[in-house]
């Protein structure tokens, strides 16, 4: 039996979930990401050197794998500082770099996770605002 698509599998969903959780996590506490995002990519170029170097198809794909997802980890914190600049992702008072962004005049940096509150759908909402003056989606 082949069992390389299996860790592939597992280390690709382990990779993006860590990432994912990760870089919000670390863009949050840390103070400068820059040191992090330099571990980062220090990490996931030696995983790619071993991955090279490696005589098993499966240990080659795994630390490839996730040798790519820490480069893209690096780039994503930078990404991530920005979302939080601009108020899409929430701010962490008690981290001295997001405090600044929180107390700089215009700041549009917010301590609200936009991903805690209940969706909302506006188009069903001018959907029955139609309706109550008679109308429905389909009659024009």
């Amino acid at each position: 039996m082949q069992y390389v698509g299996l860790w592939m599998a597992t280390a690709t969903f382990l990779g993006i979930w860590w990432g994912h959780v990760g870089v919000r996590w670390i863009e949050a506490h840390s103070p400068d990401v820059r040191p992090v995002a330099l571990l980062l990519i220090i990490a996931g170029l030696g995983l790619h050197y071993c991955s090279l170097i490696s005589s098993s198809l499966t240990t080659s794909g795994v630390c490839s794998i996730f040798g790519m997802t820490l480069l893209w980890d690096a780039f994503e914190l930078y990404r991530q500082q920005k979302r939080v600049i601009k108020g899409h992702a929430p701010a962490n008072p008690s981290n001295p770099r997001h405090a600044a962004y929180l107390s700089a005049p215009n700041s549009h940096a917010t301590t609200a996770d936009l991903l805690k509150r209940e969706p909302s759908d506006p188009t069903a909402a001018r959907l029955q605002t139609k309706d109550r003056v008679g109308r429905t989606a389909g009659s024009d």
